[in-house]
């Protein structure tokens, strides 16, 4: 099974994003969630997955409200999807999240 994992930085305050909801979903049904903690990583694994695609569902808008960022309503970027595939049953997946109200990045990292 492949190993999975993610962290987020918001790059409006240049420091690791705590206290960001993560969820987890594949085939369309919820299989973990989580919240990120101080250094912006999780404290709970993912489970390993096999083959397939997956979302990760950020939930940046409440992330944003609680931090006391000034949002539109709505806002701009509020639950931020990414849809990744894994395709090597014996993989590193790391799928981090580079984060502002505005905009957004990712890649697969190491």
């Amino acid at each position: 099974m492949a190993h999975l994992s993610t962290h987020v930085l918001d790059t409006s305050r240049g420091k690791p994003a705590a206290g960001v909801k993560i969820e987890l979903f594949h085939e369309g049904k919820l299989a973990h969630a989580t919240v990120t903690n101080q250094d912006g990583r999780t404290d709970t694994p993912f489970p390993s997955v096999a083959v397939g695609v997956y979302e990760f569902i950020f939930h940046a808008g409440a992330y944003f409200r609680e931090v006391g960022t000034l949002l539109s309503e709505p806002p701009f970027l509020d639950e931020i999807v990414i849809r990744f595939g894994v395709a090597d049953p014996h993989g590193r997946y790391h799928v981090p999240l580079l984060l502002s109200p505005y905009g957004y990045s990712t890649y697969r990292g190491s």
